[in-house]
């Protein structure tokens, strides 16, 4: 259900948004009566159209935590240490909101992700100080998507800062870039701690062994650590920023009914309609999750290309649909 990059479902988590009255669709805000009731007693929220997408917090922790996160070829991280102290200043300094904006940049405003790369390094006051890394060359690795594309290149402008010779390839997906990775073809690569763990989990625990990542980033992160040094990589801090799917209803649709988080939006509204992929109504992360966690009624379900969803909740198709926390549309003034 990742359009971008993982193996397992991860979905997500954010925040903006208990009762309310009902709306009818696209009316953008405003108090309509009720047009009828789920089984749950609830009123029936009716989708309300509206240019600006808020994600409702997944207050009870559905989704699990995929927070940017360096990895550093091990035997590069024992020889420079500098390396992850450089990139861990890059987590210190980016949340989901930087991320977004980010994003959006390169997405929607179609600017280089070098050239926002090297702003956001001026902006952030990432530069380093000493020059340590004179003599040494590096390969930063991206994924094949234009947010790993620009983490790396902000990864490399702040080492490049401190004197090293850095070199940022594009290598492809997680099966292709995490075997050079270990093997030190790429010294260092922006990774997502909740996929990484269950993909390293499942490599050397088997397919079906049971997830040992959660909604919590530390304890995430304390069972990647030991999962990543039995393949040969090394794991900074975790930044604050995610990048993993979440809901997001419009604006105004929150402001009518009042809510922030999942749970409000479970006991203010039944016979939901929610946009998301085709396999969403199978996937635990997805419908079912909503359903078992959260008590959410939907009377819906649309399916959309991913990239359609948060197009049809603006339109209001579905009252509530499944985006990525750190969508570039997602900014305030996108």
């Amino acid at each position: 259900m990742r359009a971008r990059r993982s193996t397992t479902l991860t979905l997500v988590a954010i925040a903006t948004l208990a009762l309310g009255a009902c709306g009818s669709p696209g009316s953008g805000g405003g108090e309509a009566e009720p047009t009828s009731s789920g089984s749950s007693g609830l009123a029936t929220c009716e989708p309300v159209a509206g240019e600006t997408l808020v994600v409702l917090e997944d207050d009870k922790g559905l989704q699990n935590a995929d927070n940017i996160i360096p990895a550093v070829n091990k035997a590069a991280a024992a020889a420079n240490p500098q390396i992850v102290e450089l990139l861990d200043s890059v987590s210190a300094a980016l949340d989901t909101d930087k991320l977004i904006e980010l994003n959006k940049a390169v997405d929607i405003d179609r600017r280089t992700s070098s050239e926002v790369a090297e702003e956001f390094v001026e902006t952030e006051d990432l530069a380093a100080q000493d020059d340590v890394g004179s003599g040494t060359s590096l390969v930063i690795g991206a994924a094949n998507f234009s947010e790993s594309a620009t983490l790396a290149e902000i990864y490399a402008a702040v080492l490049r800062s401190a004197g090293y010779t850095v070199e940022v390839r594009t290598i492809g997906n997680r099966e292709t870039y995490l075997p050079a990775l270990t093997d030190g073809t790429i010294t260092a690569v922006p990774e997502y701690a909740a996929t990484l763990t269950d993909f390293l989990n499942a490599q050397q625990n088997g397919a079906g062994a049971e997830s040992v990542a959660s909604a919590d980033v530390d304890e995430t992160v304390a069972a990647l650590t030991p999962l990543a040094d039995a393949a040969g990589v090394v794991v900074g801090a975790p930044s604050e920023a995610q990048d993993q799917n979440a809901f997001a209803v419009t604006s105004e649709f929150a402001q009518e009914h009042g809510v922030e988080t999942l749970s409000e939006l479970a006991e203010a509204c039944g016979g939901l309609v929610l946009a998301g992929p085709a396999e969403c109504p199978d996937r635990p992360f997805c419908q079912p999750g909503l359903e078992e966690t959260y008590g959410l009624e939907f009377g819906d379900f649309q399916s959309y290309d991913f990239g359609l969803i948060g197009q049809a909740v603006r339109q209001g198709e579905a009252a509530i649909g499944l985006v990525l926390s750190s969508d570039g549309s997602l900014a305030s003034d996108s």
